[in-house]
């Protein structure tokens, strides 16, 4: 594919560009976290900025640089199995705006830290980084590195997403341990969980899986969406209705909290009519999830 005829493929209508400026807001405030709280106390969140911060600190390696070169063999990976123009567009946009801002703020924001309390910097910046993150996800973005990494291991593994994300981020904890001292490390692992939680919470209130229930006269079509654009599996169904007596059809999709907002877009598209539930569930086992066994 030539680059005419991937920009020609890219969504510029008024909803994709008020999504593309989330993405921007929300890589900003990943690198002001990034830049104010974790470089300067040494904290490592994991993934490929994680990486960056060691490399940036015994080589003097500019961070945006690393997260950059490091998401190139991930971006293909990604591009190959994760769906092509339309996961490349804002996951390319949420990459180089993190890479860019996070060179440029040095100059904003200098290396003295804010406060010199651990405690406060794990706090603060797993809040602020995961506060970005979910901002991203609002705006239909990945971060890059880690979770185009946990995708394609959950698809052609069958690792489940949170698990890819605790091995991979651990390496690099691991990693933080050997350079900056295990004191570190282990406020880098409360940092991970912090920002999960306020990733989650911004982008859909609590961190649990989601039942959707959805109801729509335009059935084949969204089953299709679903499959296609979220990879999830859809279960149909048979429901009569209560007060019209009607035989109809329900479909039942289970999808991460991250997923919810870009299923809404998707039935919302096809059938702005549609009837749609959404629940939490304490658990999901199964395909794409956490693998069913026995304990």
């Amino acid at each position: 594919m030539s680059i005419s005829q991937f920009f020609k493929q890219i969504d510029f209508s008024p909803r994709s560009i008020k999504e593309y400026v989330l993405i921007l807001v929300g890589a900003f405030i990943q690198a002001l976290s990034l830049r104010l709280f974790l470089v300067p106390a040494q904290l490592v969140s994991g993934g490929i900025s994680g990486a960056g911060q060691l490399l940036n600190y015994v080589f003097n390696t500019p961070i945006g640089l690393v997260v950059v070169l490091g998401n190139i063999p991930l971006f293909f990976l990604g591009w190959r199995y994760l769906g092509g123009p339309r996961f490349a567009a804002r996951t390319m946009l949420s990459i180089l705006s993190f890479s860019v801002f996070t060179d440029l703020l040095i100059y904003l924001t200098g290396t003295s830290p804010i406060t010199d309390d651990i405690v406060l910097n794990t706090l603060y910046g797993g809040i602020t980084l995961g506060v970005g993150l979910g901002i991203v996800y609002l705006g239909r973005g990945t971060s890059g590195g880690t979770d185009i990494l946990g995708r394609i291991l959950n698809r052609n593994f069958g690792i489940s997403i949170s698990m890819a994300y605790l091995i991979t981020d651990s390496l690099v904890v691991l990693l933080a341990g050997f350079v900056f001292g295990w004191e570190r490390a282990l406020y880098g692992l409360i940092l991970i969980y912090v920002s999960g939680v306020a990733a989650d919470m911004v982008s859909q209130g609590y961190n649990f899986t989601k039942a959707t229930y959805i109801i729509t006269v335009k059935q084949d079509e969204v089953i299709n969406a679903i499959q296609t654009q979220l990879e999830r599996g859809v279960t149909i169904i048979p429901v009569k209705g209560g007060y019209s007596q009607q035989e109809k059809s329900m479909l039942f999709c289970v999808v991460s909290s991250a997923e919810v907002t870009r299923l809404k877009t998707l039935v919302h598209d096809i059938d702005p009519g549609a009837f749609m539930v959404v629940g939490q569930v304490s658990e999901t086992l199964g395909e794409g999830f956490k693998p069913l066994k026995e304990d």
